[in-house]
C-alpha cells in the first residue's frame, strides 16, 4: 500500500523535525526497504544539530562503527557553538529563571525593553541571541528547553515577523513533545495571526495556511476533541479553498473524520461536493469509498472499496496509531471507520430497496451471515429505522413511511417568526442609516 502512502506529499509542508515521526511508524509498518528509510533520515538529519543521532543512523545503514570526517567536525562545531550561545545568553537566562523578577515584567513590550536595559544591561541583541539559542535547541533535539525559551522570546519580542517565526517552533515543539493540549493553543494562536496579518502577497498567506493545515494534523489526531476541530477548520472557505488549491491529498483526512464523526454527519454533504471537484487531482481509496457510495451508488464498488481502506488507514501515520491492550494491539481509528462506513452502506442501501437480502447484504458489509444479522438486528433495535427481520427468509423488511401533509405543512413553518424578524431588520435598518445620514 505504499502506492497510497502520503509522506512525502505531507513532509514539503512541514518542519523536517516533524517528518521523523512520521519515518519512524513507516519503518515499524515495513512499508519502505530499512535502507531507504535510514538514507530518509540521514538526508534529514544534515538540516539539524542532531549529530549524535546523525553518527547513530550512519553506522545502522552502512554496518560500520566508522564515521566520516565531516560528521566528526560537524559535532565539534555544533558544541562549540553551543558553549557560545550558552555564555551570549546566560544574563538574560538568569534573569528569566528568576520568578520574583519575572514578574516586575508588564504586557507593556516597550517598558520592558527599558526595564531590562536600565536594570539588567539587557540590550536588543541579548534578546535577539535568545531565540539563536531556542532555535539552536530546538535543531539539536532538546525541545522542551526550546519551548520554554521561545515563550519567553515572544513575551519580549517587538518584531511581529520574529514573533511569528518563534511561535511556529514553539508549536513544532509542543508537537514534538505530544503535548496536545498545548499544541492546539498555539495553533489557534497561530490561526488567528495568520488570518488576520497582512502578509506581503496572497500567495504567501495562502502557503502559512497550508502548512498550518498540515501541521494540525498530528493534534486533531490526538486531541480528545480534534475530530471536530478538523472538520471546523478544514470547512472554513479560506482554508477549504487552500486544500483546493495547493493540497487536496489533506481530503483523506477530512474525509475519515467526517466518516467516523457522527455529529457531524450534516458535512457529508458538503464533503462529498468537494471530493468531486478534486477527483481529477487527488483520489485515494477513502474518497473513492464515498463516492461510489453517494455518487454511484455502486454498492459493490463500496464494498471493494472499503477493503482497501481499511489497509490506507492502518498504514497511515495519521491515521494507524495503534494501542497495546494486554497481548492485543488494536487500531482504534480503523475500527471506528469500518463501524460508521458499514452504517453509511446499510442506511444507503435500505433508502433505495424495501426487502433486502441479508446474505447479500453481509457481503456487502464484508461480514460473515450471522455478525450481519446480529449487527442490522442491533442497529434496527437502536435506530428510528422502521424495519423487521424475517428471520424464515433471510430478508429485512423496511416499512415506507408517509409523512402527514399537516406535519410538513408545521414543519415548513418552524422558525417563521425569527426569519420574518431577520428580513424586516435588514430592510429598516438601511432605510434608518440612509434617512440619518440625510439629516
Amino acid at each position: 500500500m505504499a502506492e497510497h502512502d502520503l509522506t512525502s506529499r505531507m513532509a514539503g509542508h512541514m518542519d523536517c523535525h516533524l517528518v521523523f515521526p512520521l519515518l519512524e511508524f513507516l519503518q515499524e509498518r515495513e512499508l519502505y526497504a530499512d535502507d531507504e528509510i535510514l538514507e530518509a533520515k540521514l538526508r534529514l538529519l544534515r538540516g539539524t544539530n542532531m549529530v549524535d543521532y546523525a553518527m547513530d543512523i550512519h553506522k545502522s545503514l552502512k554496518k560500520t562503527d566508522d564515521v566520516p570526517e565531516d560528521m566528526v567536525k560537524r559535532r565539534a562545531e555544533v558544541v562549540s557553538r553551543l558553549r557560545a550561545l550558552d555564555e551570549a545568553t546566560a544574563p538574560i537566562v538568569s534573569f528569566l529563571g528568576n520568578s520574583q523578577l519575572v514578574q516586575e515584567l508588564r504586557p507593556d513590550k516597550q517598558y520592558n525593553l527599558h526595564m531590562l536595559q536600565e536594570r539588567f544591561q539587557i540590550g536588543p541583541d541579548q534578546i535577539e541571541t535568545l531565540y539563536q539559542y531556542a532555535k539552536f535547541q530546538f535543531d539539536c533535539g532538546n525541545y522542551s528547553e526550546a519551548a520554554v525559551y521561545l515563550y519567553q522570546y515572544r513575551a519580549l519580542c517587538t518584531n511581529s515577523e520574529r514573533s511569528l517565526s518563534a511561535l511556529w517552533g514553539k508549536l513544532a515543539a509542543e508537537i514534538l513533545m505530544q503535548n496536545w493540549e498545548v499544541a492546539l493553543e498555539e495553533l489557534n494562536r497561530l490561526k488567528e495571526i495568520i488570518d488576520s496579518k497582512n502578509f506581503s502577497s496572497p500567495l504567501n498567506q495562502l502557503q502559512n495556511r497550508i502548512w498550518l493545515m498540515h501541521w494540525s494534523i498530528f493534534i486533531f489526531f490526538n486531541h480528545e476533541n480534534g475530530r471536530n476541530g478538523i472538520i471546523d477548520l478544514f470547512f472554513q472557505d479560506r482554508y477549504l479553498n487552500a486544500i483546493q488549491t495547493n493540497a487536496p491529498h489533506l481530503l483523506r483526512y477530512l474525509a475519515t473524520a467526517v466518516v467516523v464523526n457522527k455529529r457531524r454527519r450534516n458535512m457529508l454533504k458538503e464533503l462529498i461536493k468537494v471530493i468531486q471537484q478534486e477527483q481529477h487531482s487527488y483520489k485515494d481509496p477513502i474518497t473513492e469509498f464515498l463516492e461510489c457510495l453517494y455518487v454511484n451508488y455502486d454498492f459493490d464498488g463500496a464494498q471493494k472499496k472499503l477493503i482497501e481502506c481499511e489497509k490506507v488507514i492502518l498504514n497511515d501515520p495519521f491515521l494507524g496509531k495503534r494501542i497495546e491492550e494486554g497481548n492485543f494491539t488494536t487500531v482504534p481509528l480503523r475500527d471506528e471507520f469500518l463501524e460508521n462506513a458499514r452504517l453509511f452502506i446499510f442506511e444507503t442501501y435500505c433508502r433505495i430497496h424495501r426487502c433486502i437480502d441479508i446474505g447479500m447484504l453481509s457481503q456487502k458489509l464484508n461480514m460473515s451471515y450471522d455478525e450481519a444479522e446480529l449487527w442490522i438486528m442491533n442497529l434496527v433495535r437502536n435506530s428510528k429505522l422502521d424495519a423487521k427481520i424475517d428471520s424464515v427468509s433471510g430478508t429485512l423488511i423496511m416499512t415506507t413511511n408517509h409523512v402527514n401533509i399537516h406535519e410538513q405543512f408545521i414543519e415548513s413553518l418552524k422558525n417563521l417568526n425569527m426569519r420574518t424578524f431577520m428580513l424586516a431588520k435588514n430592510i429598516v435598518e438601511p432605510a434608518q442609516a440612509a434617512q440619518q445620514a440625510t439629516r
